[in-house]
């Protein structure tokens, strides 16, 4: 009989790439003798720290050990902060030597010498703080172990790296010393394996997908190359060291470990700036090309970092096209100071500008905006080594040529001749997140070729973003054809030429579009529509965020108040986000307020559970601004080219479960949308080259509800979508549940559970095109998918779950504010040894269902005993397996294989309060029954006798008990020789039970190997 590949196959074989592959020196945890509850494996450690210190004395490595175990008092993250510098830059100390006070630096690991640090892996490595835990697989580099992988087993569909996760986070709270010395941690089902550090969401947890920085064959990578493709020793400590920073915002401080697609792309990118700055090179650093939303400001962040070694502190000038942004982009490199160990500084004009590139000669991040560039005659710089950062390069950062102004005949310079001649001598690199176009070669002339290309298709595959859909509902606001006509034109003038458009406009053209788009017909209807739309279709979609583009301030302005008199009750809901101006009305100033009363707005919009949930805009926030939960953007302005591109990448961020974000279209940009795809790659104008939800969400909405609708043919759900009680509908779905449950529809009923989510997610998208039938129709579909998958599902049964999952889908689709309890008390959590739950699981009229239910309950208390007692578990276990054989083979009915199961819930419940009768607690109970396993027993004892030896055992072993008792064989069989003694002071067992003593050690041996999950 072939054996499963378990949890414990897995992680050998993870040990063996360690060991085998990387070069690893490998530890089986229970056999190392040390202090259980010392995070630090000082054997390792304080000769490692000599001897990579080997020029500073004993006194000062005695300092630096006692800086790593005593950090002052703070949060888990701050200390792992402090411990992270330690880690980069080693640790100052003050110390004594030949009578004189002396400082300097311990480095915990040696950089340039990989050969003086020492790599180790362990398995099965016990830590005991708060509780007692034993960790699957720990990464040490040097006596500090810096990674925690928890494993789950491939074979075990009920498992996988959503547990491994929340096992993590449970260590968080069990071992927290543990983690203060954590670099980053790993989950890995063997289907999943992801990265991740202690203060991110699962969804931030990233696989590395390759071990060479090709993104060929990554949709699905083999666990092994993120173990290869991180820990060879090389790039491990690369990792460590230039790869992980905290953003420090408000005290929320996020730990963030850079994407394999960030990793290899600044490579290159340094590799690149240090060959365009040599003595051959031309100034031209690349083009780096990250699609929106895939974390291109902390590459920046990370580049900048690295720089600074590879050219020996350079200084590096950050260059925006917008003030915003420029605050945008300090604001994240600000975040991250502590990690570039320098202050980044923002010029406020032009001549502090020059006064902060004149006053150094190397170091330095500058951020300023092409404002503050102009035509002089003097350079403002002539050294070599000064690097230009260009965010969004194609925008307004080319132009070599002069022009002419055929009105004025004034001559005037491109833009990148000015900054060219302010820093002749400097390296340019461009970061961008949407593509140069094809047209546009005066960003190659400025920057050079691409350095690196992340698509839109591989940040989807990879999880970096999430897909946009679209969706027109220019036709609510009936516009006549002269209106649609004009708003044509505009397109068309700005994909002639965006930047000559934009200055050479005429304000009578202007005014006409503002006229047009601002005429209070047209506000009322954008408005009523938008409502609409959004109380109906994507209010309660993730956290509600929505964003409304307007086409000026004049017409924001308009909006809000339109809003307000529709909605009076959403003061708080909707807010207004742009600049002021002097020129402003009296009235507007209160609404658009000050610098922090925007900063205030943005705390309040990114805050999931704040009430403000509107944000309507004009051109802040449109680029560089990051709300994850934001799904859904309302545009009312003709925007195209990179400008359109950006916008809506502000919903295409990663949060929990969202689909993709949507953009609903009020100005007709289908055609700009297309016309901007045709830069992108091939794959990309492929994938996402038209997704308007009518042709994508919707079409796979039908198609899906056709085939839903197949697999539950045979029963009649139609009066759901009819009835008004909320009892109709809750028998409906649990009878919809039972119709698709049974031994012979598992295929059926797995199907069903696969279609329906497909469904359920291409109708998030594409509510508002749906007809109200097919609207309740899909809230049935879940409800019935979510009650077999809930049922059916990992983890315990939670009926109050259940309820308000349901609950929550209805008020959604039916606006139904009743109460659908398809359990009779939601409010307690009823468990197998309820006798009125049990009878109420009996009494169902959906039999499929009640077997499901109480096979369930029945699993979940075998699982317990089989970590508890063994006994129980046995016989237990063995019951089931036999009453659920005989029903999936047909030998039992529904009311048969109920009836066993009652009678089998009565025999769990009997044992359960068998120890109370007895004076036992679980714990002895579950000695009691070893003891007592073959019945014989009770012929040669007193039950007193019995209790009293199940006392001192459990006693004995309570006092007696050591870690190493888990898993070190010397030490387990020290444990089995204490029980035998103990068992034959009483003389058991008696003469001719022999066998019965190995149920008891079997009994001991699980008390001892579960004692961290009691």
């Amino acid at each position: 009989m072939s054996m499963p590949f378990t949890e414990a196959s897995f992680e050998n074989a993870i040990i063996e790439i360690f060991r085998d592959q990387l070069g690893y020196t490998y530890y089986y945890g229970p056999n190392v003798a040390r202090d259980y509850n010392d995070p630090l494996f000082e054997d390792y450690l304080e000769p490692l720290l000599k001897r990579i210190n080997s020029s500073m004395p004993p006194e000062a490595i005695t300092e630096a050990i006692f800086h790593l175990k005593n950090f002052e008092a703070g949060s888990l993250v701050q200390k792992n902060e402090v411990f992270m510098d330690y880690l980069q830059n080693g640790i100052t100390v003050n110390y004594f030597s030949d009578g004189k006070q002396c400082s300097g630096i311990v480095y915990l690991v040696d950089y340039k010498d990989i050969d003086k640090n020492v790599f180790c892996v362990a398995n099965q490595w016990t830590y005991v703080e708060n509780e007692e835990k034993r960790l699957d697989v720990i990464v040490f580099v040097n006596g500090l172990h810096l990674v925690v992988i928890e494993l789950k087993s491939p074979s075990r569909e009920e498992t996988g790296v959503l547990e491994a996760y929340a096992q993590l986070r449970n260590y968080m709270l069990s071992i927290p010393s543990l983690f203060i010395y954590n670099a980053f941690c790993v989950i890995s089902d063997q289907s999943m394996s992801k990265a991740g550090t202690i203060t991110a969401g699962e969804d931030r947890y990233m696989e590395w997908k390759t071990t060479d920085g090709n993104y060929e064959n990554t949709q699905y990578a083999a666990f092994d190359v993120l173990f290869e493709g991180m820990f060879e020793k090389n790039r491990f400590l690369d990792i460590i060291k230039n790869f992980i920073c905290f953003s420090k915002e408000d005290g929320s401080d996020a730990k963030i470990l850079a994407a394999y697609h960030q990793y290899f792309a600044v490579k290159k990118a340094v590799a690149s700036t240090v060959k365009a700055s040599g003595i051959d090179g031309d100034g031209r650093g690349g083009v780096f090309w990250h699609t929106q939303g895939s974390g291109k400001s902390l590459s920046m962040v990370f580049y900048a970092k690295q720089l600074q070694k590879a050219l020996n502190s350079p200084t590096l000038v950050v260059i925006t096209d917008r003030n915003d942004l420029d605050d945008q982009l300090f604001g994240q490199f600000s975040k991250c100071k502590d990690f570039l160990r320098q202050t980044p500084v923002q010029a406020d004009s032009r001549t502090n500008l020059i006064k902060l590139l004149s006053g150094r000669e190397a170091n330095g991040i500058i951020f300023t905006t092409m404002q503050k560039f102009e035509e002089q005659g003097e350079p403002l710089s002539t050294r070599h080594n000064i690097v230009v950062m260009a965010d969004e390069a194609h925008r307004s950062q080319y132009g070599f040529e002069e022009k002419v102004d055929p009105k004025t005949g004034k001559i005037s310079i491109g833009t990148a001749r000015i900054i060219r001649d302010a820093l002749p001598n400097a390296t340019y690199i461009g970061f961008t997140g949407t593509p140069i176009s094809l047209k546009d070669r005066s960003t190659t002339e400025v920057f050079g070729n691409y350095i690196d290309i992340y698509d839109m298709t591989q940040s989807v595959e990879d999880g970096a973003t999430r897909p946009v859909y679209y969706e027109s509902r220019v036709i609510n606001l009936k516009l006549d054809e002269a209106t649609l006509h004009m708003i044509d034109k505009e397109y068309d003038a700005m994909a002639a030429s965006a930047d000559e458009y934009a200055i050479e406009k005429s304000k009578h053209e202007l005014s006409r579009m503002e006229s047009i788009l601002g005429a209070p017909q047209t506000i009322d209807a954008l408005c009523t529509d938008i409502i609409t739309h959004y109380e109906d279709s994507r209010q309660y979609v993730l956290t509600g965020k929505a964003i409304i583009v307007a086409y000026s301030r004049e017409i924001a302005m308009k909006i809000y108040r339109r809003i307000l008199e529709m909605r009076p009750a959403w003061k708080e809901k909707v807010g207004v986000v742009m600049t002021s101006g002097n020129k402003d009305p009296e009235d507007w100033k209160e609404i658009i307020g000050n610098k922090q009363h925007k900063e205030e707005l943005a705390r309040k919009f990114k805050d999931n559970d704040d009430p403000m949930k509107i944000a309507i805009v004009v051109d802040m926030w449109l680029t560089g601004f990051d709300v994850p939960s934001l799904a859904t953007m309302y545009v009312y302005k003709p925007m195209a080219g990179h400008n359109l591109m950006q916008a809506i990448a502000r919903v295409n961020r990663v949060f929990r479960d969202k689909e993709g974000g949507l953009i609903v279209d009020y100005v007709g940009i289908a055609s700009a949308l297309k016309q901007a795809m045709n830069d992108y790659t091939v794959r990309d104008k492929k994938n996402y080259g038209d997704m308007d939800i009518a042709k994508t969400a919707l079409v796979k909405f039908e198609e899906k509800l056709i085939v839903c609708r197949e697999l539950l043919y045979g029963f009649d759900y139609t009066e759901f979508m009819t009835t008004n009680s909320d009892l109709t509908r809750a028998k409906l779905i649990s009878r919809g549940a039972d119709f698709l449950t049974g031994p012979s529809k598992e295929e059926k009923r797995n199907h069903f559970i696969r279609e329906s989510l497909m469904l359920y997610q291409a109708f998030s998208l594409c509510k508002s095109m749906v007809d109200e039938k097919s609207r309740l129709e899909a809230a049935y579909l879940e409800a019935v998918r979510t009650m077999l998958t809930r049922v059916e599902g990992k983890g315990r049964l939670s009926f109050k779950d259940i309820n308000d999952r349901i609950n929550e889908l209805l008020k959604q689709s039916v606006k139904s504010e009743g109460v659908i309890n398809l359990f009779s008390d939601v409010n307690e959590e009823f468990n197998l040894f309820d006798p009125k739950f049990l009878e109420e699981i009996a009494q169902m009229k959906e039999r499929n269902l009640a077997v499901e239910l109480l096979k369930k309950l029945i699993a979940e208390q075998v699982s317990v005993y089989r970590r508890t007692n063994l006994v129980k578990s046995e016989k237990f276990s063995y019951m089931l397996s036999r009453i659920m054989k005989a029903y999936l083979n047909g030998m039992l009915t529904n009311e048969e294989v109920i009836d066993e199961l009652m009678k089998m819930a009565a025999d769990m419940t009997k044992a359960h309060y068998e120890g109370e009768k007895l004076g036992l607690s679980e714990e002895e109970l579950a000695f009691y029954d070893a003891l007592t396993k073959p019945a014989a027993v009770k012929d040669f004892y007193q039950n007193s006798e019995l209790i009293a030896i199940t006392k001192e055992l459990t006693d004995s072993l309570r006092k007696n008990r050591t870690i190493d008792w888990q898993k070190k064989e010397s030490a387990r069989a020290g444990m089995r020789r204490m029980v035998k003694r103990l068992l034959k002071k009483h003389n058991y067992p008696p003469e001719g039970l022999e066998d019965a003593i190995m149920t008891v050690i079997g009994q001991c041996e699980m008390w001892t190997d579960n004692a961290d999950m009691r």
